[in-house]
């Protein structure tokens, strides 16, 4: 079923004169043609009429219709100096059902934008207005609060299982939400982030949450985050329903490659790249070898190689255990990539960070006796170096003292490259603060659901300053933190991987489970806070 929109005419605006005291009364109601909650509907045009001069504002996102209608209807909003909404319906209205035009807040005065909020025409093509209804409350799975628009969807089972395409009861479940307009739908409306479907009929449905990003009604994964209930609902029904959104990890699909660098190729991804194995299949020298480094921003692989090949194109395979894959690239005439090193951290380092220099081809060997780091009374400083090979930085390790200065030389042959490349003379300057400029923040947990538990401190914009993993324990300590507002927030590894994992709709799996602990904390210089917390 195609893209559900509103068709929205606008004519030309002939505002009041000016002056008086402000208005700040929104429109008011006075008919509609048919009658608002009218039964045995057959009309085409609806007419609805107010006070004063409106206007709708934001007619798209804002104007909810539902069931949803394909065609849209033709939705005129005639601002001044007409009084009324005029609605022509396109679509071959469903039998016995009960239809609702919900306004949100697009209906505004025309001198002062006052909001006429949540306005709603409903209507009836049988014989009886349809009035139960459910409720409930929308969060995320990973973020604090869900994003503004929620759509809330409602699929009525025994509608679609007259539907013959569909071969058998639980059909539904695995594709309706890809490729079937909701039955009813409606959004999330306030802070709390709740909502409420009215004149639904008995039945028995599937409840579903979509950020509906293509504004389709149709669930999307590679744009859209959806959360459900495993089970369908009755309705009526004296429960409220809660759902947590989550954004699915996507199967693995691998791009057209790129010859990006004379022995470098881009292999772009959707999904997750820890099992991807790329194999050439194209002729190679048997002294041929290679490194793979994922990018640490991007779905992309980089596939560097040696020594040089002379073709016109490259084969590859990329597989892992459910994916296979043969891939072709182009060869074009490129530059061959140089060894570059920059600094991670540059001017200041804090007590907890590893000093890290990133390389712009691949790291293969360090050499400790060729890297000196000296304080600012050139006394040497004990350091560990190692090459993080899936970021491609060395990193150096070292114990950090407050109001100090550092200084870090890595001499020609500290680093070799994949080509053989070394670095010439780097130096770099680093200094502490004190400690006194930093807080201490100590979290004494009471009723932990249980462990693991990933225990974060992140920004207020959701970014992560500082995790524990913990096996064990209620009481987590962070030291050494940057003053500032912050969140906590715990990540129960449900199944005991290492890690947080996301949901999937069509595995009927919810994603693990996410609590925010409720106050923003100001963590301030010099301060040592012990926060009890309540899970």
């Amino acid at each position: 079923m195609g893209v559900v929109s509103m068709a929205v005419i606008s004519c030309a605006k002939r505002g009041s004169p000016t002056g008086g005291p402000r208005d700040l009364e929104p429109p008011e109601f006075v008919s509609a043609t048919p009658e608002n909650y009218s039964i045995n509907f057959k009309s085409n045009k609806i007419r609805i009429v107010f006070d004063e001069y409106i206007k709708l504002k934001d007619p798209q996102r804002q104007i909810l219709i539902s069931p949803p209608m394909d065609p849209p209807p033709i939705i005129t909003p005639m601002g001044s100096p007409r009084k009324y909404v005029e609605i022509e319906i396109r679509d071959t209205l469903l039998e016995n059902t009960t239809y609702t035009v919900n306004f949100g807040q697009s209906i505004i005065d025309n001198n002062e934008d006052n909001p006429m909020s949540f306005f709603k025409y409903v209507f009836s093509t049988g014989d009886y207005i349809d009035s139960l209804s459910v409720s409930g409350t929308v969060q995320d799975a990973f973020l604090k609060s869900p994003e503004d628009f929620i759509s809330v969807m409602l699929y009525r089972i025994e509608d679609f299982e007259q539907d013959k395409t569909f071969g058998r009861a639980t059909a539904y479940v695995d594709s309706i939400p890809y490729t079937q307009m909701p039955t009813y739908i409606s959004y999330t409306n306030d802070s709390l982030h709740s909502f409420h479907l009215e004149n639904l009929k008995e039945g028995t449905y599937k409840l579903i949450a979509l950020k509906d990003r293509n504004s389709n009604y149709l669930f999307d994964s590679e744009t859209d985050k959806i959360g459900f209930l495993e089970e369908p609902i009755q309705i009526p029904t004296d429960s409220t329903y809660h759902l947590t959104l989550f954004k699915e990890i996507l199967d693995l699909k691998m791009e057209r490659p790129k010859h990006v660098g004379q022995q470098r190729v881009l292999f772009g991804y959707q999904g997750e790249a820890d099992s991807i194995r790329l194999k050439l299949l194209s002729e190679k020298p048997e002294d041929f070898d290679f490194r793979i480094i994922p990018d640490p921003k991007t779905d992309t692989l980089y596939y560097w190689y040696k020594p040089n090949l002379e073709r016109d194109s490259l084969v590859f395979e990329a597989s892992t255990a459910n994916y296979r894959d043969t891939l072709t690239v182009s060869l074009l005439k490129k530059e061959m990539d140089t060894l570059r090193l920059d600094a991670v951290q540059s001017g200041s380092i804090d007590f907890d960070d590893v000093f890290s220099v990133k390389s712009t081809t691949p790291l293969i060997e360090k050499d400790s006796a060729l890297i000196d780091i000296l304080n600012k009374d050139s006394m040497k400083v004990d350091f560990a170096a190692e090459i993080d090979y899936k970021l491609n930085q060395l990193k150096l390790d070292f114990e950090k003292q407050e109001a100090e200065t550092y200084y870090i030389s890595l001499f020609p042959g500290a680093v070799t490259d994949f080509y053989g490349n070394i670095n010439d003379t780097l130096n770099y300057r680093l200094q502490t603060k004190e400690l006194s400029d930093y807080g201490v923040l100590t979290l004494e947990v009471h009723n932990l659901e249980a462990h693991p538990v990933v225990v974060q401190l992140v920004s207020v914009k959701g970014e992560v300053k500082r995790e524990i993993y913990a096996t064990e324990g209620t009481r987590f300590k962070f030291e050494n933190i940057i003053p500032g507002e912050y969140l906590v927030r715990f990540l129960y590894d449900e199944n005991k991987n290492g890690k947080w994992d996301t949901g999937n709709y069509l595995q009927n799996r919810q994603a693990e489970r996410v609590v925010y602990y409720s106050d923003t904390l100001n963590i301030r210089a010099n301060w040592d806070v012990v926060q009890q917390i309540t899970d």
